[in-house]
């Protein structure tokens, strides 16, 4: 009896063809529905089931909150000199060189001057492919002249943050990003130029502890990790078991860290309304 027998070879693809499916579905982190990538890429990486927030890149945050792809971007050729010469299981000039051939990007931040609903804005975009959307001397520095550019014209500030949190590759160089930024977001306080800050999964570490909980109005996404140090380690240190939804944004927004949380697809309307707001 032969009729068990693979009488067949296997198919095979022809050549510029695939028989996979890979990277056409993709199963959701919150519910575990399979989802349609096209669908999900409509609606800007939400599940479109359960509303779970995947993260998104720094250059798709751009076209989700500014009116169209006509912007500028400042200062985006400037790049890390690695002022420690560190190394660890690699150097760190070769993980910049991973990166920045991966993200297209000098460093983890884009910093763009548009418009969102009209209205002229500055909108820093944090990459989180980015060695973690870590805070080295570039992003500070970034930051900041977006800061006092915003501050010179007198136009709104928005950053929208991703990040695991200061760059440990640079040492104290990072670590003085957190004062250098938020004097320059205190400047423009004391003028009255708007600052909004947008944080987004994850925003933790020195990023956390500086400018992203400083501005004039602070919202997250749904879900979003935020804090300095993460949950696992704090609950080594304390020896307690956190409370269910520990540092997400809904349980900040609830004891008063944050002003508001926003779904994504709603983020631009709610940013425009703050903006007439703050000027109207």
């Amino acid at each position: 009896m032969a009729w068990f027998r693979k009488e067949k070879e296997p198919l095979k693809a022809a050549e510029g063809e695939r028989l996979r499916t890979e990277g056409l579905w993709i199963k959701c982190d919150g519910c575990r529905a399979i989802i349609w990538k096209k669908d999900l890429d409509a609606n800007w990486s939400v599940c479109p089931k359960c509303g779970h927030h995947f993260r998104i890149d720094a250059r798709t945050r751009l076209r989700l909150l500014l009116d169209d792809e006509n912007y500028t971007t400042h200062d985006s050729d400037v790049e890390t000199s690695d002022p420690l010469n560190f190394v660890d299981l690699k150097s760190y000039r070769d993980r910049i060189a991973t990166a920045q051939r991966t993200t297209k990007l000098k460093d983890a931040v884009i910093t763009a001057e548009g418009t969102i609903g009209g209205r002229g804005v500055f909108l820093c975009s944090m990459e989180y492919g980015f060695i973690g959307g870590s805070m080295g001397g570039v992003v500070g520095e970034l930051i900041t002249r977006a800061a006092e550019r915003a501050l010179d014209q007198r136009i709104p500030l928005i950053i929208v943050s991703a990040s695991g949190g200061a760059r440990m590759m640079e040492g104290t160089v990072s670590l003085m990003q957190m004062a250098k930024v938020s004097a320059a977001l205190a400047r423009m306080d004391t003028a009255g130029v708007p600052y909004i800050s947008v944080l987004t999964d994850p925003t933790t570490g020195g990023v956390t502890a500086s400018f992203s909980m400083l501005g004039d109005l602070n919202i997250a996404e749904p879900g979003a990790l935020i804090g300095f140090a993460g949950p696992r380690v704090i609950e080594q240190t304390i020896r307690q078991k956190l409370p269910a939804g520990f540092q997400r944004s809904e349980f900040l927004l609830t004891h008063g860290m944050l002003d508001a949380v926003v779904p994504r697809t709603e983020m631009k309307a709610y940013i425009i309304n703050a903006l007439k707001f703050f000027l109207d």
